[in-house]
């Protein structure tokens, strides 16, 4: 017998979904008692909060916390009014979505949730303390790029230095505290004397002739703030096109909608990361990591940079981009063969009969077709539900993301087999005929037990067999295969 599929074939029996809503005062309403004007709940000022669009929920809470906390701060409305721009103006269901393990759910963290007055208050506190980190942003863009080439040829030479004698990268944090905060910061206490005047007016070993200099936030609606969400901005749009250009060349190479593509490009990787496993030590790590600085930089330099952008030298690198995914393609349409077949399976439904257990010359009725075979000792039966399932054949289904491979049910003859696998027991089998698994009922009878020495004789209690039960089942079987999904499909 072929291996049964994981999930049994379900009925159409599942419960409704009801959607309930909390109110303020944490008492739950049904969905049709949330639809009505009189349950809404409200704000401080009055005003309904409707519960059907995220973006009206934002607007009333947006609007409440302007005009309770902050009406008179213009950031406040300004950034209120560019989330309303951002989040949608309708709901979209999950509930069709297959189920994926999200790791930034609050089961993994335990994080606060959304909240607008909170996002606008940690973004203005942002805001206004990234221009730090901006500044690094320009001093980086202006070495890399050759603005001073100075500077630029210092940094390859500290490179190089690196590159040759690596453990000097536990110098480079201590240099750079010493050359960018202690000396910054001491020649703003002992400013150097102006070149106009004598020396001796202004000497550095006296006292300090100016204040410590702190770092302070950006004062709101400040030019400085202004500058910070200018630079966020593009660095926004910066991230989002560098994200969009590496998915654009990866994923299509690494999401296996070309399972060949794909699976040559994983053999390669994988001979790859063996071969630098067994060889990495014999490489000259330090020539290589000094090439690769040096060739970064240099393509940084404005000439390289208008030769790249050269319309002959852009043809070029498409074209060699081009010729590397035909020779992929071509390899791995020679040295890559898929299973094309799908996965079969074997589902199992049981067709459960009912009859009184006082009316024993009756007939046993169909009653339904279930997934478990009801038997006596199931927790469903001892529970005293009645069993779940389809009265009619034909509405039994197969699983989700299966089909049917064979054309119809078949009944499976060794019910022995099943009914020794699953340990059921007061049961009585047929091994001939319709092979119907029957439940048996048992009645107490007195036995005699033994005679002891000086005692009056013991009864006790013995079950046994006497009739069949109220329910009988059988197996039927029928084989699944799993649905192929086209290439590029969700």
């Amino acid at each position: 017998m072929s291996t049964q599929a994981e999930g049994s074939v379900v009925s159409r029996d599942t419960p409704i979904p009801v959607v309930s809503v909390t109110s303020p005062d944490g008492q739950p309403s049904t969905a049709s008692e949330a639809r009505t004007p009189s349950n809404q709940s409200s704000d401080a000022l009055g005003h309904p909060l409707p519960a059907s669009k995220p973006k009206d929920r934002l607007e009333s809470l947006g609007d409440q916390f302007s005009k309770q906390e902050s009406s008179s701060r213009v950031s406040d409305r300004l950034f209120t009014m560019l989330l309303q721009q951002v989040f949608p103006s309708q709901d979209y269901s999950d509930d069709d979505q297959p189920p994926i393990k999200d790791r930034r759910s609050r089961k993994y963290v335990d994080r606060p949730n959304f909240s607008l007055p909170v996002m606008s208050s940690n973004f203005r506190r942002f805001n206004a303390r990234i221009g730090v980190a901006f500044v690094f942003q320009n001093r980086l863009i202006r070495l890399f790029t050759w603005r001073q080439p100075t500077q630029t040829l210092s940094f390859l030479a500290v490179y190089t230095f690196v590159c040759v004698n690596p453990m000097l990268v536990v110098v480079l944090p201590v240099a750079a505290c010493l050359f960018f905060v202690m000396v910054p910061a001491f020649l703003a206490r002992h400013p150097p004397p102006p070149t106009y005047l004598p020396t001796d007016l202004y000497p550095l070993s006296g006292p300090p002739l100016a204040g410590a200099r702190t770092i302070k936030p950006a004062p709101e609606l400040s030019k400085d703030f202004f500058r910070n969400m200018r630079d966020l901005q593009n660095s926004m749009e910066d991230f989002s096109r560098l994200h969009d250009a590496v998915l654009a060349f990866i994923v299509p190479l690494t999401n296996f909608s070309n399972e060949a593509l794909s699976s040559t490009l994983y053999v390669l990787l994988l001979c790859g990361g063996c071969l630098l496993f067994i060889t990495a030590h014999l490489l000259p790590w330090r020539l290589v990591i000094l090439l690769l600085g040096y060739a970064a930089t240099i393509a940084g330099h404005p000439y390289i940079q208008d030769l790249l952008a050269a319309p002959e030298n852009v043809s070029l690198m498409a074209e060699k981009e081009h010729e590397g995914r035909s020779f992929l393609l071509s390899l791995s349409r020679a040295d890559i063969e898929l299973e094309t077949s799908p996965e079969v399976k074997e589902v199992e439904i049981f067709e459960l009969q009912y009859r009184p257990l006082h009316d024993e010359e009756g007939e046993y009725e169909p009653h339904v077709f279930s997934p478990s075979p009801y038997t006596p000792l199931s927790p469903a039966r001892i529970a005293g539900d009645r069993p779940k399932g389809t009265p009619f054949f034909e509405d039994v289904q197969p699983p989700r993301g299966w089909r049917w491979s064979d054309k119809k049910w078949t009944l499976d003859l060794l019910s022995r087999e099943w009914v020794e696998e699953r340990c059921v027991t007061g049961v009585e089998v047929e091994i001939e005929g319709e092979r119907w698994v029957t439940d048996l009922f048992y009645e107490q009878v007195e036995e005699d037990s033994p005679k002891k020495k000086g005692k009056r004789d013991e009864m006790k209690l013995k079950e046994i067999p006497s009739r069949k039960g109220e329910w009988r089942r059988r197996r039927w079987v029928r084989g699944v295969e799993r649905v192929p999904v086209n290439n590029g499909a969700e």
